[in-house]
């Protein structure tokens, strides 16, 4: 009994700091416009870490602590909205979604992907109802469509191979298991 308390506290410490880090990093691209999907994706991979090591709710609060603190608290919500609305709960979907055959797990995240988007572009234009005004350039959206459709495919990608190397690798030698 006593050891269940001791591992649940530990966990919910790990979670704290691990959400209070996501903000930081949310927070390093909210100040510099440049590395604001960066940093998103940086602090997903915290999601990752708790995906892997503490699994069941603590990825999930991780997340939601880290959205709704950095929605609260960053000055420019970009990287906050980017990290709520995709890249955050993605890496928890991810690890679920693979369970299944490979065809329909392709299948549902490019349903998620499209979703997430879906979702961006309704808050943005809630918030910024001229943001899609393309002043005469009728391609450039299916441009920016193609482009976060590879952009996500890549980033897909790129965290099957992080995770693989950290399962491989980096576990070992950080003790860990």
């Amino acid at each position: 009994m006593q050891g269940r308390i001791r591992k649940q506290t530990k966990y919910l410490t790990v979670s704290a700091m691990l959400s209070a880090l996501g903000v930081v990093f949310l927070m390093l691209g909210s100040l510099v416009e440049v590395l604001d999907i960066s940093v998103a994706v940086l602090a997903s991979l915290l999601t990752v870490y708790a995906v892997i090591e503490m699994g069941r709710a603590y990825p999930w609060l991780i997340w939601i602590v880290t959205s709704v603190l950095s929605l609260l608290l960053l000055p420019q919500k970009t990287p906050a909205l980017f990290y709520a609305l995709f890249a955050g709960f993605y890496p928890i979907l991810k690890e679920k979604l693979e369970r299944i055959p490979s065809f329909v797990c392709y299948l549902l995240k490019l349903v998620v992907f499209h979703l997430c988007l879906g979702a961006m572009v309704a808050v943005m234009l809630l918030f910024i109802p001229d943001a899609l005004e393309m002043n005469g350039m009728k391609w450039l959206p299916i441009a920016l469509y193609l482009a976060a459709l590879a952009c996500f495919v890549l980033y897909d990608f790129a965290l099957t191979k992080i995770i693989t190397y950290y399962l491989i690798r980096l576990r070992k030698r950080f003790g860990i298991k």
